[in-house]
C-alpha cells in the first residue's frame, strides 16, 4: 500500500473530487493499492500501524498565511516520524519541506508564502488570478527541467525533461540537509533530494503527466522503483 497525503484545507478537500483520478493513476503506476489521506489524518500513529510502502505528499491550492500555523504540525511530524519510508513530495509539501528543515513550524508565528518573483512591466500574468497571485509570476504549463546532478528519480529521461508546473511560490533556501537535484530559469529549487534518506521533492508536478508529455510518469515509476515497489 502507499499513502496520498492530501495538503489543503479541510473544506476543500471534502468539496473536491480530483484526489480519486489521482489514487487511480498512482495504482496503475505502482501496481499497489493508494490510501488517501488529509494531512490531518496522516498521524504518525496511524502511519505507523498502516506501514506504507511510499508516501506522496501533495501539492496546495491555497496560500500557506490562510492556514494557522499549528495546522501544519502534523505533516512536519509525519515527514520526521519515518526517515525510512520512501518520500516524494509534489510543488506546495516540497515547499513545506523548505519550512520543516530550515525552520520547524514550531518555531514559526505564521507561515509565509515566498513568491518566485513580481512580473515585469509588460509581462503578461499566466494561470488562475487571484488577489494573492495577482502581480507575480506564475509558472502555468508544460516547462522544461535541467538536472543539476544525476540522480536515480530522473533516470532514462532527457534533459533537459517536460514536466507540468502550477505555482507563483517556491524554496527560497535549499535546506542544509538536501542537495539540489533539479532547476531551470524561473525557479532554483526545482527539485531537491535529502543527503541521507530516500526522500525527494518537487516543485513540479510528475502526477499531472499527460500522454503528449510522459517524463512525469516516468519519474513516478523512476520513484517507485527505488521504493522497492516495481522492478
Amino acid at each position: 500500500m502507499i499513502i496520498w497525503v492530501r495538503v489543503e484545507t479541510l473544506a476543500k478537500y471534502e468539496a473536491g473530487n480530483g484526489d480519486f483520478n489521482l489514487k487511480r493513476k498512482f495504482e496503475q503506476v505502482s501496481g499497489e493499492p493508494c490510501l488517501v489521506l488529509h494531512m490531518s489524518q496522516a498521524t504518525p500513529e496511524l502511519v505507523g500501524e498502516l506501514k506504507p510502502r511510499a508516501l506522496l505528499l501533495s501539492g496546495c491550492g491555497t496560500w500557506f498565511r490562510d492556514f494557522e500555523v499549528r495546522e501544519f504540525y502534523v505533516f512536519e511530524d509525519l515527514v520526521r516520524a519515518f526517515p525510512e519510508i520512501p518520500t516524494l513530495a509534489f510543488c506546495g509539501s516540497h515547499q513545506l519541506l523548505g519550512f520543516v528543515y530550515n525552520h520547524g513550524f514550531r518555531n514559526l508565528k505564521r507561515v509565509e508564502d515566498e513568491p518566485m518573483r513580481r512580473l515585469q512591466p509588460g509581462e503578461p500574468q499566466v494561470g488562475m488570478v487571484n488577489a494573492d497571485s495577482a502581480g507575480y509570476f506564475t509558472e502555468q504549463g508544460f516547462y522544461p527541467i535541467q538536472g543539476v546532478k544525476a540522480d536515480p528519480l530522473f533516470a532514462e529521461l532527457p534533459d533537459p525533461f517536460l514536466v507540468r508546473e502550477s505555482h507563483t511560490c517556491e524554496v527560497k533556501q535549499l535546506p542544509a540537509e538536501f542537495e539540489l537535484i533539479a532547476t531551470n530559469e524561473n525557479c532554483r529549487v526545482q527539485a531537491m533530494k535529502h543527503c541521507q534518506r530516500p526522500l525527494w521533492s518537487t516543485q513540479f508536478h510528475p502526477e499531472a503527466w499527460q500522454d503528449e508529455y510522459p517524463h512525469g510518469r516516468e519519474i513516478l515509476s523512476n520513484f517507485f522503483r527505488l521504493a522497492g515497489i516495481i522492478h
